[in-house]
């Protein structure tokens, strides 16, 4: 028991001042419980409410990736720049330092490799080893159109349905197969279909004509996926775009780590997506930190 000789009367009641609970910056997330908005404001910056996230997960279908040969040499180094690491959980317990205090998105589907058809893929993790790991959030892929569309659909609400039994957010990735258009009329039937069967938040591809009414249409957050490997200024511009278009963030992977200097890279999409700056100002500063 406490010793209750010399405890002073309680008085600093603010009476006079209602209580105050910050609402969280998210888009669509606020009626989220309390652990699910604490993981994404592991993934989401909570001063700009965006997020850069270094997707280094390519080796779950693709194998050894130009890049992600030594993880632990490329991609260790970059971790002070990202807001967020996407990886699988082999790369996460063989290579990731467990001083890493950011959060960590697990990929959660897989199956088939770059050999087969992608599209048919299951759910490759069970969310107790994502709590185990201390994930901030699990990504499964969502083939839309595609030949796994409903078994695929099936996996990120399963997913969903586990995440809000322990806390867990899922990200709806949107694959686009070589036979669908990237375009703003698929981005929004795919990202919404994703936000309505419970994603917490979504992944999609960029597109340069209408893709405000991609974001405006889907009721939580989108970040963009960096794709292919792009000329430095033009990866730039598309995250600047994106993100002036509504986005909240990019997942970027090749067009960090296939840099001709990544630590530049990335510290120039960092200024994109939570400063606002723009592509020119952002190429120049790439050219700078990477001359040093």
């Amino acid at each position: 028991m406490a010793d209750n000789d010399g405890q002073q009367d309680t008085h600093d009641y603010h009476l006079g001042r209602a209580q105050v609970a910050a609402p969280f910056p998210l888009k669509g997330c606020q009626a989220l419980d309390w652990g699910m908005q604490n993981r994404l404001a592991h993934i989401f910056d909570p001063q700009t409410a965006k997020t850069v996230m270094l997707a280094v997960d390519h080796g779950y279908f693709m194998g050894p990736t130009s890049g992600l040969e030594r993880i632990d040499v490329t991609i260790n180094p970059l971790l002070s720049y990202a807001d967020t690491l996407m990886c699988t959980r082999g790369i996460l317990r063989a290579v990731t330092p467990s001083t890493f205090n950011k959060g960590v998105v697990l990929r959660a589907s897989g199956g088939p490799s770059i050999l087969k058809e992608l599209s048919d893929e299951r759910i490759a993790l069970d969310m107790e080893d994502a709590l185990r790991l201390n994930a901030a959030a699990v990504a499964v892929q969502v083939f839309i159109g595609g030949e796994g569309e409903t078994e695929s659909v099936h996996n990120m609400t399963r997913l969903v349905d586990a995440g809000l039994r322990y806390g867990m957010p899922v990200l709806g990735v949107t694959a686009v197969g070589k036979q669908l258009a990237r375009d703003a009329k698929y981005m929004r039937l795919a990202t919404r279909i994703c936000a309505e069967l419970g994603a917490t938040y979504v992944k999609t591809y960029y597109v340069e004509e209408g893709f405000e009414t991609v974001t405006a249409s889907c009721p939580v957050p989108i970040v963009i996926a960096g794709g292919k490997k792009l000329p430095e200024k033009d990866a730039l511009t598309m995250a600047y775009r994106a993100i002036q278009e509504g986005a909240s963030g990019v997942d970027m992977g090749r067009n960090i780590f296939q840099s001709v200097a990544p630590a530049a890279m990335i510290q120039a999409v960092r200024q994109v997506v939570h400063a606002g700056m723009k592509p020119q100002e952002a190429y120049d500063l790439f050219r700078s930190l990477a001359g040093q």
